[in-house]
C-alpha cells in the first residue's frame, strides 16, 4: 500500500529530513493521485515499464521514492565555503551547473589559501556537493518479503533511475538553493518577526502623545529593518568593513525619514492628506528601500569581480544575476515588495481618517515587515508549490 514516511525533526540538523512514498501493490499502479510523480513520470513517458514494475510489486517488492525535505547541514556548509572564499557570496551562477553538469566553479589558488586560514576545503567541499547531488531523490527497491533482489530487478532500478535523472538535479538545485537561502536568513527572519509587535506600543504612545506614535511607528521599524538586512547580507558572507560603508548614506537617509514622519502630523491637521499620508509612507519605509538599492549595487559589483577572474561568462548580465542573486534571500523580497505599497497604504490612511489610530501606524510603518514577514514564513510553501507546477508542465497531456 502506498505509504509516507518523514523522519524525525532531531535529525534535521545533521542529516536532514526526508520522505519515502512507496507503492507495493501491483493494483497501485493505475491510480495516478498515489503514484509517487516520478514513478507517474515514466509510466506517462514510458508505458513499457508499467508493466515491468507491476511484475516487480507481484513478485514481493515495493518501490519507493525517497525525498530529502532538507539539505544536510555538511552539504550547506560547503555551498557556503565555495560562495564566501571563491565566488564573491554568489551562489546562482555556480551552484546550478554544478548540480545538473558536473561543471566544476573556477576556484583559484588564492581562493583555496583563504578557505583553508578560515578551516575549510574548497576542493573537499565541491566533491562532496558533486557526490551527494542525486541522493536528494532517488528510487528505491524495498525487499518486502525477504525474497532477495535479483539481478534483472536491479537492473530495473538502473534504468528507471536513469530516466529520471533530470527529475533528480531539477530537485537538487530547488531543494539545496531554498534551503540555502533559509539558512543565511535565519536571524533576519527572526527580527523581521518580532516587528510585528510594533502595533501595541505604538497605539499607546500616539493615544498619549500624538506624533511620537508615528515617530515610533516609522523610526523602529526601519531600524529594525535595517537590522534584519544587515543579518541577512552577513549570512551571506559580506564582511562588516563593507557593509558599515553603507552608513554614510543610511544616516542622513534615516534623519530625514524621523523629520518626515515629524511633519505628517502638521499635514494632516492642514487638510493635505495625501501628502502627508504619502510622507508618512515614504518615511517609514526610507531606509528599507536605501537599503535594497544598496544591497543590490554590493551583488552588482560583485558580479563584476566574478567577470574579471573569468568565473563568470562577460557578456552574462550583470543586472540580471544581481537581481537574481538578491532575490534568492525570501526576507529581502518581502523587504522590497512591502516597501514599494508602504506609501499607498499612508494615502489610503489618510483618505480614511486612520492617521491618529495607532495600530493603523504600525501598521502602515510597517508594511514591508508585514509582507517581508509573510514571505518568510510562506516562502518555503511557495517556492515548493512553483517547483510542482514546473514538473506537471513535464508531464505528457
Amino acid at each position: 500500500m502506498f505509504f509516507s514516511r518523514r523522519t524525525s525533526k532531531a535529525a534535521k540538523p545533521f542529516i536532514g529530513s526526508y520522505e519515502v512514498k512507496v507503492l507495493s501493490l501491483p493494483e497501485e499502479c493505475d491510480f495516478e493521485e498515489i503514484i509517487p510523480f516520478e514513478l507517474n513520470f515514466i509510466f506517462k513517458r514510458y508505458p513499457e515499464y508499467k508493466e515491468r514494475v507491476r511484475a516487480i510489486l507481484k513478485n514481493g517488492k515495493a518501490i519507493g521514492v525517497r525525498t530529502v525535505l532538507r539539505t544536510p547541514e555538511n552539504i550547506l556548509k560547503a555551498v557556503h565555503a565555495i560562495s564566501v572564499y571563491s565566488q564573491h557570496n554568489y551562489i546562482i551562477t555556480w551552484l546550478p551547473k554544478l548540480l545538473r553538469d558536473k561543471h566544476l566553479p573556477i576556484i583559484s589558488a588564492a581562493d583555496e589559501e583563504r578557505a583553508k586560514s578560515q578551516g575549510s576545503d574548497l576542493r573537499q567541499a565541491v566533491e562532496l556537493i558533486e557526490r551527494d547531488r542525486l541522493w536528494f531523490r532517488r528510487l528505491v527497491l524495498i525487499d518486502e518479503e525477504n525474497k532477495g533482489i535479483r539481478p534483472e530487478e536491479q537492473r530495473l532500478m538502473t534504468e528507471l533511475s536513469e530516466l529520471i535523472y533530470p527529475l533528480q538535479v531539477d530537485y537538487a538545485v530547488h531543494r539545496v538553493i531554498a534551503d540555502n537561502a533559509n539558512e543565511r536568513t535565519e536571524i533576519a527572519q527572526t527580527i523581521v518577526k518580532m516587528l510585528l509587535f510594533i502595533g501595541p506600543i505604538a497605539h499607546i504612545l500616539e493615544r498619549y502623545a500624538a506624533g511620537i506614535g508615528k515617530i515610533f511607528a516609522a523610526f523602529t521599524d526601519d531600524l529594525m529593518g535595517e537590522a534584519a538586512e544587515l543579518t541577512a547580507l552577513r549570512g551571506s558572507g559580506f564582511g562588516w568593513r563593507e557593509l558599515a560603508k553603507r552608513s554614510r548614506i543610511l544616516l542622513p537617509v534615516l534623519a530625514l525619514a524621523t523629520y518626515g514622519a515629524y511633519s505628517v502630523e502638521h499635514l494632516i491637521v492642514g487638510g493635505r492628506l495625501v501628502l502627508g499620508g504619502a510622507v508618512f509612507g515614504f518615511s517609514a519605509v526610507a531606509l528599507s528601500l536605501t537599503t535594497a538599492i544598496q544591497s543590490y549595487f554590493l551583488y552588482r559589483r560583485n558580479v563584476e569581480r566574478l567577470k574579471k577572474e573569468g568565473k563568470v561568462a562577460a557578456e552574462a548580465s550583470s543586472a540580471r544575476l544581481a537581481l537574481t542573486q538578491d532575490f534568492t534571500n525570501p526576507a529581502r523580497l518581502g523587504l522590497f515588495v512591502g516597501a514599494a505599497g508602504a506609501p499607498f497604504m499612508g494615502i489610503l490612511g489618510a483618505y480614511l481618517g486612520l492617521m491618529s489610530n495607532g495600530w493603523a501606524l504600525a501598521a502602515i510603518g510597517s508594511t514591508e515587515s508585514i509582507v517581508a514577514g509573510l514571505t518568510v514564513i510562506l516562502a518555503g510553501r511557495i517556492n515548493d508549490w512553483r517547483f510542482r507546477r514546473k514538473l506537471r508542465r513535464l508531464l505528457p497531456s
